[in-house]
């Protein structure tokens, strides 16, 4: 059963979940985990540089206005270097893998990413309902998440408790803010539990008594964070927080601001950035993608508007999102007039084909296209052993599946293929990148995304390793 609020109304439903499991080779793991590493590595970059000295747009790589102009991009970030230099140390990146056997990225997640608690919803009830499958086989464990994730914050720690800071429990997300506080033996504060003194964030417990805070796992967005500094009006959040945390003795995990890397026009720009800070080719594509504030790419999306999916740059979580070939004449002529008045709001993508994926129903494995599935990775830091496949929870086409991935650890990340597949082999997945303009149609197996947790500076990739779950 899950429980979300909406438009302040409770609704419960059931949450159908399908234990067939997802295998992916080991060569397919290491080329997606170096890619990922890179990617969030680069964008890391872009963010200390976008509040800093902004030398990718001094140098032409990206525009400027193209920058200010984003809803995501915050003036009161200039010039702030969030505790240990780290800006996004969860990520959310979304993919798809293609009939191609290519793995597209969708979008970028830097904001809140939220979902790391149904994975290990999941898995807990498959070790309850089959034990004999984990003491068997060498299925990867996500247990360790939590802590994981408490390290995480741990590193980037002023001093003080770690707490994770919810807007309460009418928002969609609170189940996962509650237990993942349980998981983590940390408070569960609300904006009530939080208050500011002396250039010190304190939290109040039940009895009133006031402890030092040096961590907040956020789960609010930027806008209702601070009343003093942000949105005025907003009663969730905490007077002056933002002003302690510029000062560099609270850390905000992920830091504010993040909403411009995230941008779906920025988006497009993300494998210049490799390229600018990394000086290395991209290794996972973007899908081609299409941006109307471009002439020449106008040009294209008018010319093609019924083979395109179109998004509000800003959106996220599915929304926003329209197929130009499901659309009525009538709003096919209202959104076009829009999108050439608002250029900048918006990006066209192909359109990608998802492969089947076997699920059960009604009793029976069958394969579907596009089965409406919420899959989750479940991986775990190995040594020498093997691991498991994804899960698959049936739910709006627009949710994404997650990657967690944890930047931190030193250790290395091995694979058994032989606990992989039957057979021990897996091909390897089409080398060689795709220019966005010569890809006209991409048939492409469901969407994953990957949670990247990292508490290192961005500068030192070399030392990350990475937790699937």
């Amino acid at each position: 059963m899950t429980v979300f609020s909406k438009n302040n109304t409770f609704h419960e439903q059931l949450f159908p979940f399908d234990a067939i499991p997802r295998v992916i080779s080991r060569s397919e793991f290491s080329r997606l985990e170096k890619g990922l590493k890179q990617r969030v590595t680069a964008l890391n970059l872009f963010l200390k540089d976008i509040y800093s000295e902004k030398k990718i747009l001094k140098d032409g790589v990206i525009p400027e206005e193209f920058v200010y102009a984003s809803s995501g991009y915050l003036p009161q970030c200039d010039g702030i270097l969030p505790p240990k230099g780290i800006y996004s140390h969860i990520s959310g990146i979304d993919m798809v893998l293609g009939k191609d056997g290519i793995w597209y990225i969708l979008e970028d997640n830097l904001r809140i990413p939220s979902g790391a608690s149904y994975p290990m919803i999941a898995r807990e009830l498959c070790r309850r309902s089959s034990p004999r499958t984990f003491h068997d086989i060498s299925v990867a464990d996500n247990r360790t998440y939590a802590d994981l994730l408490k390290k995480t914050l741990d590193y980037v720690n002023t001093g003080g408790l770690t707490v994770v800071f919810t807007p309460g429990r009418y928002n969609a997300a609170y189940f996962e803010h509650s237990y993942l506080a349980e998981r983590m033996h940390v408070p569960l504060a609300s904006c009530n539990d939080l208050t500011v003194e002396n250039d010190r964030l304190y939290f109040k417990d039940y009895s009133g008594k006031k402890e030092p805070v040096g961590a907040v796992y956020r789960r609010i967005s930027d806008d209702y964070l601070d009343p003093m500094n942000f949105l005025p009006e907003s009663v969730i959040g905490v007077p002056h927080i933002f002003d302690i945390y510029r000062k560099g003795h609270v850390a905000l995990v992920n830091a504010p601001g993040n909403g411009i890397a995230d941008d779906k026009g920025i988006y497009y720009f993300v494998p210049r950035m490799i390229r600018y800070y990394l000086d290395q080719e991209p290794v996972l594509s973007n899908a081609p993608t299409y941006l109307p504030f471009y002439e020449k790419d106008m040009q294209y999306v008018l010319e093609h508007f019924d083979t395109l999916v179109l998004k509000d740059v800003a959106e996220a979580g599915g929304y926003g999102v329209v197929f130009g070939n499901r659309m009525s004449s009538q709003e096919k002529e209202h959104f076009i007039a829009l999108l050439k008045r608002e250029p900048r709001r918006f990006i066209a993508q192909e359109v990608i084909d998802f492969c089947d994926l076997p699920i059960m129903e009604k009793g029976e494995q069958v394969m579907r296209r596009f089965s409406n599935c919420f899959p989750f990775e479940q991986k775990l830091y190995v040594s020498g052993k093997g691991c498991s496949g994804i899960f698959f929870f049936r739910c709006s086409p627009f949710f994404r599946s997650f990657f967690q991935i944890h930047l931190f650890s030193l250790r290395p990340l091995f694979l058994s293929p032989a606990a992989l597949s039957p057979t021990g082999n897996s091909p390897n997945p089409p080398g060689g990148l795709r220019d966005s303009r010569t890809v006209k149609k991409i048939t492409g197996p469901n969407s994953a995304s990957a949670h990247i947790i990292q508490n290192q500076t961005p500068t030192l990739p070399d030392r990350t390793a990475i937790h699937w779950e």
